[in-house]
């Protein structure tokens, strides 16, 4: 009788039919993965065996198996959204209960934690105050919003060209309010231990052919007891390689009294300088400190390395996340939520830094869309729509002949 295969028809249709209507209510669910029904026929168990002329009773669903391919890659004004491009899952905690995730859309609670939606905690490598990445086992990323720690200067590096046509002048007459007892000067900004920055100005005072003595002040104060030079710049006859007494770098030591370590000690390097028949030129100068500085914004690296940017232009590694895979990433359990949890069927995870091995990159202010197609679907709608009506024809027709048989005399 061909009810059973007819009622087994529409049973099929209809389970299509909601896997089908649940990909198309889930069309604009950030990360979400379409399903598909999958569908295999069913035989009747016979005393003698299966014979070449057995007719089946019907159909069944097999499995709802999900598609893991990749959505579309849509920009966002989030710095905190975080799209995946490739292979691999979030790996979010509950108090500790561990899922996986594809949706990116990522904000920071009150506490410093980078938390989805049902304030689930993204989990990654921590970082140090130094910006040093732990090693062990990944944690709860917190995003530490503490001023960065100043830097106090220990280098100041310049590189100028003095001019050889420069008038030579009497070194002790050097006066460093008297911009006639000097041919040139330059500045720069330094911090102490505690970040209070501290103007440190240098003089060049050529005393003879080739040679040029350098007087430092810092905070308009001279750092040697004049006529002392800080350091005397000799150059060779092709206007290079200068040589440096003291040495090069030369230490230079100031007191301060802004309660920072005292006296401030540092090192000023001027070995790359050049002496030609040109105008004096500053073509480099620079120093190693930095003021302390607030937290402005960060953003997440391709390898999910998460880059903090201060008000003082300094940058530190705040943290790391790390991505999980499966070998048989259909054997998840879907809990909803977007969120899955591993099994027995999909195996363990394989936790792992993104793009590395097959774990897919980051994209920062980025989220991954929905991988459903809308036309696809609304086609396998029709289609399905019309595998019932087929399969309602089917019962019809066998009551047709039932009553038929009924009707004999």
């Amino acid at each position: 009788m061909s009810f059973q295969q007819g009622l087994s028809g529409l049973n099929a249709a209809s389970k299509q039919l909601e896997v089908i209507g649940n990909n198309v209510s889930n069309a604009n669910t950030v990360g979400f993965k379409q399903s598909r029904a999958e569908f295999a026929d069913v035989f009747a168990n016979s005393l003698n065996g299966s014979g070449a002329s057995q007719i089946g009773i019907g159909t069944k669903l097999a499995n709802v198996a999900q598609q893991f391919t990749q959505g579309n890659v849509t920009g966002t004004n989030n710095s905190l959204d975080i799209a995946i491009n490739g292979g691999g899952f979030y790996r979010m905690s509950n108090n500790g209960a561990i899922t996986y995730s594809r949706n990116g859309q990522f904000q920071m609670d009150k506490f410093g934690y980078i938390v989805d939606a049902e304030n689930k905690r993204l989990t990654g490598y921590a970082a140090d105050a130094s910006g040093n990445l732990s090693t062990g086992a990944p944690a709860e990323l917190n995003i530490s919003t503490a001023d960065l720690q100043p830097s106090a200067t220990a280098k100041v590096v310049g590189l100028v060209n003095m001019d050889s046509r420069g008038s030579t002048l009497t070194a002790a007459g050097f006066n460093p309010t008297d911009p006639t007892t000097y041919n040139n000067s330059t500045a720069v900004t330094t911090f102490d231990s505690l970040g209070n920055s501290h103007t440190l100005q240098s003089f060049f005072v050529k005393t003879g052919p080739g040679v040029w003595n350098v007087y430092t002040t810092a905070n308009g104060v001279s750092t040697t007891v004049l006529p002392a030079p800080t350091a005397t710049l000799t150059f060779t006859g092709t206007g290079m390689s200068p040589t440096s007494v003291p040495a090069s770098p030369t230490p230079v030591s100031f007191p301060v009294t802004t309660g920072a370590t005292s006296p401030v000690a540092l090192t000023m390097d001027y070995s790359g300088s050049t002496q030609y028949g040109s105008n004096f030129s500053i073509n480099s100068l620079s120093q190693d400190g930095f003021t302390s500085g607030r937290l402005a914004s960060f953003n997440t690296g391709a390898d999910g390395t998460i880059v903090g940017r201060y008000t003082n232009g300094q940058s530190k590694t705040l943290g790391q996340v790390v991505l999980a895979n499966f070998v048989n990433p259909n054997g998840l359990q879907s809990l909803g939520g977007n969120a899955w949890s591993e099994s027995a069927t999909s195996g363990a995870p394989l936790v792992g830094i993104p793009n590395t091995g097959l774990l897919g990159v980051l994209q920062s202010s980025a989220q991954e869309d929905s991988n459903v197609d809308l036309t696809a679907e609304l086609v396998n709608m029709i289609t399905a729509q019309r595998v019932y009506q087929a399969n309602a024809q089917t019962i019809k027709t066998q009551d047709q002949v039932l009553q038929t048989l009924v009707n004999l005399r």
